[in-house]
């Protein structure tokens, strides 16, 4: 099943993300894929919000994982731009995260796709025809 969304601003992609939130359920992983600059942490920091989490939420670029607790689940930010593949994922412990019975949004995904388990909710961001636009296409 796919369903697209358009946002025309960032805020609007932080509120598609905010809306999602109660469909999340313990152990939902999000699959986030899209080009540098599309929106894939916007939407992260709208879920966040959504789950009740009231921290800053970053790009965890450089930390590679960052952990968000004090919401309805906790939520666990990850960002495998600079890793080259599955193995680095499984050193840093993503059985752990996933054992952990919280949330594991993953950005650039597509860089160690064989990790994601049945269930995974893949959220494809694209930059629309407008500058702000964004193109997020959800597929289960």
């Amino acid at each position: 099943m796919e369903t697209t969304v358009i946002s025309r601003s960032e805020l609007d992609t932080e509120t598609i993300g905010r809306n999602f939130a109660p469909e999340l359920k313990s152990g939902s992983v999000i699959a986030l894929s899209g080009e540098l600059g599309a929106g894939k942490t916007a939407f992260t920091r709208g879920l966040a919000e959504g789950l009740g989490y009231s921290g800053y939420v970053s790009s965890p670029t450089f930390t590679i994982v960052n952990e968000y607790l004090g919401g309805r689940l906790p939520i666990f930010h990850f960002d495998l731009y600079r890793l080259s593949g599955s193995d680095e994922v499984w050193d840093i412990g993503w059985d752990d995260y996933l054992d952990r019975g919280g949330i594991c949004v993953v950005e650039w995904s597509e860089r160690a796709s064989d990790l994601f388990p049945d269930g995974t909710i893949y959220v494809d961001i694209r930059f629309g025809e407008f500058s702000q636009d964004r193109v997020l296409r959800f597929r289960r």
